[in-house]
């Protein structure tokens, strides 16, 4: 049975790796990733690393990696099919069976819906640009939204009764995918339908791979509600995405900002400032937490300044928190609703030197605390250090932990034994609580196939390291790093047949349409290959800056191409002393010479 795409990436996204792992191995933070003794070879020392944002895998002793279901299929000792279906059922989602009709229909309706809901897109957004969309093109003037915003972001607007309907059929489209998609409703009247949306400004909902699955439509008058939202549907789940991560993810951000509303993070992104993303309502769900977890190493939290944003603030932080993600939360310095407003009035600079002063879960839990108890009574004063004790508790990081207490003892005249006696029978109830036995599977598979290391002893470490970081370039980074190495980096340049068997798929699969970091991993079968591969990704480059990272890399092929024709040209021109051939190939050599001095 081979399973589309399209349902492997839905069955994936429902099992973060990092959740999955730690049912058999204890993983441990460190820096971006975890990491945990792997379970295919005996060691004394954790080697296997786990990506969150990457979902991959990688064990730096034996090389063994892949994504979640090649983990499952290795650690259950299954098939790969096997371990699709297991881990489908873990999240509850049905296969299609080879003869089960009704599972062909739902993939193909799904299908029709991307198709729709990207129409749909289409037909808002030019709408906006008619004179008929006076209201909307005035909110959008108010706001001090840019042409390349409403762009970028496909903000539309919606006419008035089935405007929206008439053109869906003229495409083709039929009622009840119109009706599925939320987008048309049936009117009282049998045979009739008109637009869920009329007369607002639109905003589209893409996921990760850039398919619109959703929309959310703002009111133009008084009348409410302001806001209506998509319903759930085939291809939309409000808790499984976040508004603006398509656009924010193209700029690999370290920290991510995440607000409420649509015009957040449309506003900052305006102003430059991109590693923003929304939630699609104000509650934080789990899986808005491992989306954000896989993205960014850091979460800053921008909610709104009033009760119900505070309220969202402290939900998101206890997911966050146990998801084991480093969180902040924004504080504007100045008078301001909400991060929109703050940027219009006072520029991206005021909002940066905001988030740089972001506070720690530490610092907040114990400005909320103040507000709530009068640290004068006694009773509330035990209550407030005791739910300090818990918060700290969860601090994994010792120096950080010691620098809090230090400064709590100090500040509410408290012993710091007192602190650590807290803390400490929290942690062992804790461990009490979730001990569990590792499973183990001890199977071990070599590093990488003899063939390969064969063919590579002949090329040098410094090449293969390269050839290595392009790979990495081409999965981690967006369609401009692509396109820049593609266009100046062929396949038949490099050197290693591994190597330029993977850039040469992945060339070709992105001709195709956007490709993500999490799809790689389901190109290959060859056990040696995903291993490679996996060992790339989990490697740290050190790499600064893309842009110059990748200036370099085709520079060091460009010198070695004219280092390579300058001593083609000496050799010709050996025991040549005159000629007009003589004379170009000199004048070729001179060209040559200046432009490996230009180049550093």
């Amino acid at each position: 049975m081979r399973y589309s795409d399209e349902l492997l990436d839905e069955i994936r996204s429902r099992n973060d790796i990092v959740d999955i792992v730690s049912q058999y191995v204890k993983l441990k933070r460190s820096g971006r990733n975890f990491m945990g003794l792997c379970p295919f070879h005996n060691e004394k020392s954790p080697s296997m690393s786990v990506s969150p944002d990457k979902q991959i895998f990688h064990c730096f002793g034996c090389g063994v990696g892949g994504n979640v279901f090649h983990f499952i299929s290795k650690v259950e000792n299954i098939s790969f099919v096997e371990a699709v279906q297991l881990l489908a059922e873990r999240a509850g989602i049905k296969l299609p069976t080879d003869n089960n009709a009704e599972d062909e229909k739902r993939l193909k309706l799904k299908a029709r819906l991307y198709d729709l809901n990207k129409e749909t897109a289409e037909f808002y957004h030019e709408n906006l640009y008619k004179p008929t969309a006076k209201p909307a093109q005035e909110y959008v003037k108010k706001r001090k939204l840019d042409n390349n915003t409403l762009k970028t972001f496909k903000i539309g607007y919606s006419g008035k009764f089935n405007e929206l309907y008439e053109h869906l059929k003229k495409k083709g489209f039929t009622e009840e995918e119109m009706l599925m998609s939320g987008l048309i409703k049936r009117a009282r009247e049998p045979g009739k339908f008109y637009d869920a949306y009329r007369n607002r400004v639109m905003f589209p909902i893409m996921d990760t791979r850039e398919r619109v699955i959703a929309f959310g439509g703002r009111v133009l008058d008084d009348s409410k509600p302001k806001y209506v939202n998509s319903p759930e549907n085939a291809v939309y789940s409000k808790s499984r995405n976040l508004y603006a991560l398509n656009v924010a993810k193209r700029y690999s951000p370290k920290e991510i900002i995440i607000v409420e509303g649509y015009m957040d993070a449309i506003s900052l992104h305006q102003r430059g400032i991109h590693n923003v993303v929304a939630s699609l309502g104000t509650a934080l769900t789990e899986m808005q937490g491992r989306l954000l977890r896989r993205t960014s190493e850091k979460v800053i939290i921008g909610y709104d300044a009033d009760g119900a944003g505070q309220t969202a603030t402290l939900r998101g932080l206890e997911i966050l928190q146990n998801l084991g993600t480093d969180i902040r939360i924004l504080q504007l310095d100045r008078e301001a609703k909400d991060p929109d407003e703050y940027v219009t009035k006072y520029g991206p600079d005021f909002f940066r030197a905001c988030v740089e002063k972001a506070i720690s879960l530490v610092e907040f839990k114990v400005k909320m605390l103040k507000k709530e108890l009068n640290l004068d009574v006694v009773n509330d004063k035990i209550k407030f250090l005791n739910e300090i004790a818990k918060v700290l508790a969860k601090v994994d990081n010792k120096m950080e932990q010691e620098i809090y207490i230090d400064k709590i003892a100090n500040e509410y005249k408290v012993s710091k034994d007192a602190i650590y006696s807290e803390i400490k029978k929290l942690l062992y109830k804790d461990s009490d609580n979730n001990n569990k036995k590792i499973d183990n599977a001890n199977k071990q598979i070599r590093n990488i196939i003899e063939e390969k290391e064969k063919s590579e002893k002949k090329i040098d470490e410094k090449t293969l390291r390269r050839e290595k970081l392009i790979i990495y370039l081409l999965i981690n980074h967006n369609r401009e790093t692509y396109e820049r190495l593609k266009n100046n980096i062929t396949p038949d340049m490099i050197l290693s047949d591994v190597n330029k068997s993977i850039i040469e798929k992945i060339y070709a699969k992105s001709e195709l349409g956007q490709v993500n970091a999490e799809d790689i991993l389901n190109w290959f079968e060859e056990e040696n290959i995903l291993n490679y591969l996996s060992e790339i990704m989990a490697t740290d480059f050190e790499i600064d800056k893309v842009d110059k990272c990748v200036d370099e890399v085709i520079q060091e092929y460009e010198k070695e191409k004219l280092i390579n024709r300058r001593n083609e040209i000496l050799k010709m021109l050996e025991g040549h002393s005159s000629g007009e051939e003589t004379a170009n190939l000199e004048k070729e050599l001179n060209e040559i010479i200046i432009k490996l001095a230009r180049i550093k």
